[in-house]
């Protein structure tokens, strides 16, 4: 049976951009596969704890030997990898903020990297790769090239990169400039912005193609 994993990562709630385009591609994704399951996290409501020393020793600690702290935060970790696992598709809302990741989208990285259950350590093979990855991302002002800020947007660039070592490959769908609308003095970019939401819902529908009776 399809299983899809949906995160959620914005803290603005329902004027969150990021969330609105997750919400299209669960809608599409449930349409395509309505024998389907969803898992759904919000870590904008409900964030993971950020990997911390005990969290890190158990990384390097045999699991007999784990402490009871040690223990909680690695069952945390499979129990996060698992998710992945059960997954078909993995989709994921990512906003920029501050020209970077949300902390808690960092945070599931983190605690998804863990030797034997995302990676083999002893060749180095990822093993969450065998799913398709979704990262739906929302920008409030533009970074492309030739963009005053082109290369400040660290998020896209990194996420890639941070799950490296699972075998997870992301594929991206952008909007930009999402705060023209709300922001006097981006005003006569609104235009631009539609325009590139548009095209971001237009590549979300495409995505997958409903069941036909």
């Amino acid at each position: 049976m399809p299983h899809l994993l949906h995160i959620d990562t914005s803290i603005r709630g329902e004027q969150s951009v990021s969330r609105r385009l997750t919400a299209r591609a669960a809608a599409a994704w449930r349409a395509a596969h309505p024998e389907g399951t969803i898992t759904y996290r919000n870590f904008g409501k409900q964030p993971l704890p950020h990997l911390d020393e005990v969290g890190g020793l158990a990384r390097m600690t045999p699991a007999e030997q784990h402490s009871p702290e040690q223990r909680r935060s690695w069952e945390l970790t499979e129990q996060l990898v698992a998710e992945v696992k059960q997954a078909d598709t993995v989709l994921l809302g990512l906003p920029l903020y501050n020209y970077g990741a949300p902390s808690s989208v960092k945070t599931w990285v983190d605690l998804l990297i863990a030797p034997g259950l995302s990676y083999d350590p002893a060749t180095g093979a990822g093993l969450l790769g065998d799913r398709e990855f979704i990262v739906l991302a929302s920008r409030g002002g533009g970074y492309g090239s030739g963009t005053p800020r082109e290369g400040w947007d660290h998020a896209e660039p990194w996420l890639p990169h941070g799950l490296s070592m699972t075998g997870l490959t992301p594929r991206f769908i952008a909007a930009e400039l999402t705060l023209a609308p709300t922001v006097p003095a981006m005003a006569e970019l609104v235009p631009l912005h539609q325009e590139s939401l548009a095209a971001a819902e237009r590549a979300i529908d495409e995505l997958w193609v409903p069941a036909t009776v």
